[in-house]
């Protein structure tokens, strides 16, 4: 059978294991974030599609990474609360990862491979790249670290 979503794990910032089989079923935007980069403000637009759509089946999963300008150096602790006292964020953020790279985490090398980054190929090049996923746990859309959450509305309604 072909590898979906479903089959990685990943840590969430308070260390729990957690098997992505258990978003089955939902839409999902998966982002690789940064606490200090000038696109941070990109948190709040995800909350954003996240409060007004999860009641439909969208989950938002957070990456934070700092293979890019050394931009998020700070601990589980440190990134917790700066999602939450900044941005309110309430959808599920993860343990700091690679996004790039032989350590990268094998749910970026699976999402590379299934949604190259146009010019650039399938590096990741910053962060807020962002990955739009079916409720089949298929792949769809890549968007760029500069297009905002908000200008992404209209294809996760499409998909909902």
């Amino acid at each position: 059978m072909e590898t979906s979503i479903y089959d990685f794990t990943a840590n969430k910032l308070n260390g729990q294991k957690t098997d992505l089989n258990e978003f089955e079923g939902k839409t999902i935007i998966v982002v690789n974030t940064a606490s200090k980069c000038g696109l941070t403000p990109q948190y709040e637009g995800l909350e954003g599609l996240y409060s007004k759509y999860k009641d439909e089946g969208l989950i938002v999963l957070g990456f934070p990474c700092n293979q890019f300008g050394n931009q998020e150096k700070g601990t589980s602790d440190d990134i917790q609360e700066f999602c939450q006292v900044n941005y309110g964020v309430s959808f599920p953020v993860f343990e700091k990862i690679d996004v790039n790279g032989k350590d990268a985490h094998p749910l970026f090398k699976y999402l590379k491979s299934k949604l190259s980054g146009g010019l650039f190929g399938r590096a990741i090049k910053w962060n807020f790249t962002k990955f739009l996923i079916d409720k089949n746990g298929k792949p769809v859309k890549r968007f760029a670290p500069t297009t905002k959450p908000e200008k992404m509305e209209a294809y996760v309604k499409e998909i909902l």
